[in-house]
């Protein structure tokens, strides 16, 4: 068992964070990178810009990295015994590319309601400050911010969604090595820079893991349980995938990125600027 301490839990409810935690080994990391390149071969493109969600549908590595027990046992810790797997997304920075996350909180436009969820964010490569590692404002998730919808280039959020002002002199960097991950609270103001390196930046972000009492109140998607019971029916649930890239994943996987997209895209939509 791999259940957070007490001082990572007063961390997560003291700053919004923890950081960093022991879930793979080095070469489960590096298995897993390599059949994410392997899909890039034989499907050039698909999980390109906002081919880049739910890519465990289709990939059993990606699959067992979701449901691995060290990481579920520390979300466990946080939002208890009965936790779904709402979605994931690959967030690949290639070496010479200006891609990069502007500060945003999570909470304000993924739609979970109530924010008993977690953010899981697994490094697959080396995660450091050269090569646009995840920068967190500590205690900023106390409450939501204003954020400004920016849809400016190089910019891995689907909408631009940025929070202004924020204090570089107070945000910490997660420097991570592969097979770490970190968690966050869904109000904590995140970003990351650019890659500066000769390597890709590989994270793969478990977007999230939620409890089974929260609803999308933005749209529908849905849901594995990854652990325990769901009581409350909220979601449809879907089965894992033991096959890498059958047909059956392929559609379902397109099914539940179009749910995505109407949510992310949904006040957007309300303000007239899509």
């Amino acid at each position: 068992m791999t259940y957070l301490s007490s001082n990572q839990l007063k961390q997560y409810e003291d700053q919004g964070y923890i950081s960093p935690i022991e879930v793979l080994s080095s070469s489960e990391a590096l298995e897993a990178r390599e059949e994410i390149e392997l899909i890039e071969k034989k499907m050039p493109n698909e999980i390109d810009k906002s081919g880049r969600y739910n890519v465990h549908l289709i990939s059993p590595k990606l699959d067992s990295i979701v449901h691995n027990s060290k990481i579920l046992d520390a979300v466990e810790s946080i939002i208890g015994k009965n936790i779904l797997v709402c979605s994931t997304t690959l967030f690949i920075k290639n070496p010479n590319e200006q891609g990069f996350v502007s500060y945003h909180q999570d909470a304000k436009y993924i739609g979970l309601e109530p924010h008993n969820w977690v953010t899981a964010w697994v490094a697959l490569t080396e995660s450091n400050k050269n090569n646009g590692c995840m920068k967190m404002w500590p205690k900023s998730h106390l409450n939501i911010k204003d954020h400004n919808e920016k849809f400016n280039e190089g910019n891995l959020l689907t909408r631009g969604q940025t929070v202004e002002n924020v204090p570089e002199d107070e945000v910490k960097s997660i420097e991570l090595k592969a097979g770490q991950m970190s968690l966050h609270h869904p109000r904590v103001v995140h970003g990351s820079g650019i890659n500066k390196s000769n390597d890709r930046r590989i994270g793969f972000v478990i977007q999230s893991y939620i409890g089974t009492n929260v609803k999308q109140t933005l749209g529908k998607n849905s849901v594995q349980i990854a652990r325990g019971e769901d009581n409350y029916h909220h979601h449809e649930v879907i089965n894992r995938t033991n096959t890498l890239m059958s047909e059956e994943s392929i559609l379902l996987r397109k099914k539940e990125n179009d749910y995505l997209q109407e949510i992310f895209y949904k006040g957007a939509k309300q303000k007239g600027s899509y």
